[in-house]
């Protein structure tokens, strides 16, 4: 009897650490702990059917079953706790084994994914980088026009400069201008006169002859 209790309290001692090293490592095999539990319980069932019989060949029968029952108890907890470790452990497992599967399951959207976010990373660095190069031939365009702009008004400030000047030079000469074309005048007044003179002095008939002298 004592044998049995201290197996049973070895095994309450080392098997949750031992369940929970399982678990952790994944080296824990469902069907060979069930297979042990259910065998540690039909030996459990019979010490305790062992143990009753033997309590009814004592002077104190109810103490011992009292004993007895508490040992059984005692052990059957134990194994209902590595039980429920188990399913633990395989629920754990079954979840990953899911969890697994949906990640092998999404791998070729999340590559095909991560590839068009890539290559939409790079289409908008490059709109960005021509963007930027379009603003800075913008702004070079719009330097260049300014530059033209600025040369077609000074151009036109500068026939403006030349055309005030020609006109004050020729208000300057305009009085002798005024009166060498007078002086023409006058001398083709003159020139004329003279000629209608000459003409008419040739046109003029001749006086007739002075009688002779008696």
């Amino acid at each position: 009897m004592k044998k049995i209790t201290l197996s049973l309290l070895f095994a309450a001692v080392v098997w949750p650490a031992w369940a929970q090293t399982g678990a952790t490592t994944g080296g824990l095999n469902p069907e060979v702990e069930r297979a042990r539990i259910a065998t540690e319980r039909q030996a459990l069932d019979k010490r305790v059917a062992a143990e009753r019989a033997a309590c009814y060949q004592k002077f104190a029968v109810e103490d011992c079953l009292v004993d007895s029952r508490r040992r059984a108890r005692t052990a059957s907890d134990d194994l209902k706790r590595q039980e429920a470790a188990l399913n633990d452990v395989e629920r754990k497992r079954r979840a990953a084994a899911q969890l697994q599967r949906i990640e092998d399951k999404a791998a070729p959207q999340r590559a095909q994914e991560q590839a068009a976010q890539h290559e939409r990373a790079g289409e908008a660095q490059k709109a960005r980088e021509e963007r930027a190069a379009g603003h800075a031939t913008s702004r070079e365009g719009l330097a260049a026009q300014e530059a033209e702009r600025q040369r077609a008004f000074e151009a036109k400030q500068r026939a403006h400069v030349e055309e005030q000047a020609k006109l004050a030079r020729q208000r300057g000469k305009a009085p002798s201008m005024v009166q060498e074309q007078e002086n023409k005048l006058e001398k083709a007044a003159k020139h004329r006169a003279e000629v209608e003179r000459r003409n008419a002095s040739r046109d003029k008939p001749r006086s007739a002859p002075l009688p002779a002298a008696p």
